[in-house]
């Protein structure tokens, strides 16, 4: 029997219409299993990927992959940023200070992480509403201030308008006995999609160290690595080549776990959602062993007409693949439907209810993030291809074991 021959009774038997087709009914019903299991593994895949890639791009953009503290303050003349700037692997040195803090505005009170920077490098200014990039990002205004959005809505402020930050002061063994307080211009209103935007106030860096008690020096240095991965190994480095009194730490002392979790979580859906393809593709066994009984009259048929074992169990074989290639490519399309429409159809249901679905406070981003891959489309249907054909295996093994003469025995 010729090749195309075989390919011509696979197509018949799997999509031929009319009464009384049972194998091309539960061909179809194999089929729209895996077309299912195939879509829904590619949308939460989409999304997982969607997650992975914020969390690279944006959460570690915004945060230093590497922190540089001073235990009393940076000396004026210690040159620390050119020992940093000396390494290959340090690509940006922004000195920076950190406190915390109280914002008030009439009644409202709110406690906030302020940063005081030189500039806001480090801090995606393309994703605020009003402030300007380089040095100048609070417009020239030693007094001006970069507020999170949800932070300043909480507050009742808007850009232009000013508050007070009140910053306590420790001395001594008896902890605070006073606190600093300076009053404020909102220049701008952080919208990085995050939950820094929940509580994090940027000043400038004089600002910032005046009311953190240094005196004019920062408290520190904020490095953007070449490899963000590799922050561990360069953390030790750097730490060798600096003077007792600076420590470091490194951003998976901070978003680590945060990172881990959304792997694992990838891979412990990636596993359970296979298992479901391999579920649907085990439906292409009961599919096919009842296809072989109702077809066992056209198999004694050809095999009475010179088919050999081998061409029957082709045809099967190449029915059990054309439903593993229609239910991949099928499921591929119906998965980047999906996929591109779970942002929209999240936000019509935000609109619909009145409330955020995912809120900065609880969620490391504000919006559900998708990441659709043409090689997790291609592998996943190469998946459900290759579960098919294995899945297609004991019916074509049966099928080419009937004997054509007591299979029309029975039926005559």
């Amino acid at each position: 029997m010729r090749g195309a021959d075989r390919i011509a009774l696979a197509l018949r038997y799997t999509f031929s219409s009319g009464g009384g087709q049972l194998s091309s009914f539960m061909s179809r019903l194999a089929m729209l299993g895996l077309v299912l299991a195939v879509a829904v593994l590619l949308a939460v895949l989409s999304i997982m990927n969607g997650f992975d890639r914020e969390m690279r791009e944006r959460i570690l953009s915004l945060v230093p992959h590497i922190t540089v503290h001073a235990v009393n303050g940076v000396a004026p003349a210690d040159p620390i940023a050119e020992r940093l700037l000396a390494n290959p692997d340090v690509l940006a040195a922004s000195p920076f200070v950190q406190f915390q803090g109280l914002l008030m505005r009439e009644r409202r009170v709110e406690a906030v992480v302020g940063l005081g920077l030189a500039t806001a490098e480090g801090l995606e200014l393309q994703a605020m509403a009003g402030g300007t990039a380089g040095t100048d990002f609070l417009g020239g205004d030693e007094d001006g201030m970069l507020l999170g959005a949800p932070l300043a809505e909480r507050l009742g402020i808007d850009t232009g308008q000013r508050l007070t930050l009140l910053v306590p002061v420790a001395a001594g063994a008896r902890g605070v006995t006073s606190t600093r307080t300076r009053v404020f211009t909102v220049k701008g209103l952080l919208r990085t999609g995050t939950e820094l935007d929940e509580s994090l106030a940027v000043v400038s860096l004089a600002a910032g160290s005046s009311l953190a008690g240094l005196e004019g020096a920062p408290s520190g240095y904020r490095l953007h690595t070449r490899d963000i991965f590799g922050v561990s190994g360069l953390g030790r480095e750097l730490a060798a080549s600096l003077p007792p009194g600076y420590y470091l730490t490194n951003w998976t002392m901070t978003h680590g776990n945060l990172y881990a979790a959304i792997q694992l979580s990838r891979q412990l859906i990636t596993l359970l959602l296979l298992s479901i393809i391999g579920v649907a593709a085990f439906n292409v066994v009961s599919s096919l062993v009842l296809v072989v009984i109702d077809k066992q009259g056209d198999i004694a048929i050809l095999r009475t007409l010179g088919a050999t074992p081998g061409d029957i169990a082709t045809i099967f074989l190449c029915q059990g693949g054309l439903i593993g290639l229609a239910g991949g490519i099928l499921g591929g399309c119906l998965g980047g439907a999906l996929s591109l429409a779970v942002p929209a159809a999240v936000g019509g249901a935000e609109r619909l209810m009145g409330a955020r679905l995912l809120a900065t406070d609880v969620y490391p981003v504000s919006f559900i993030p998708v990441d659709l891959r043409v090689q997790d489309v291609a592998l996943v249907s190469a998946a459900a291809l290759v579960l098919c054909l294995m899945a297609a295996l004991y019916p074509a093994l049966r099928a080419a074991r009937l004997a054509p003469a007591e299979v029309l025995q029975q039926e005559s």
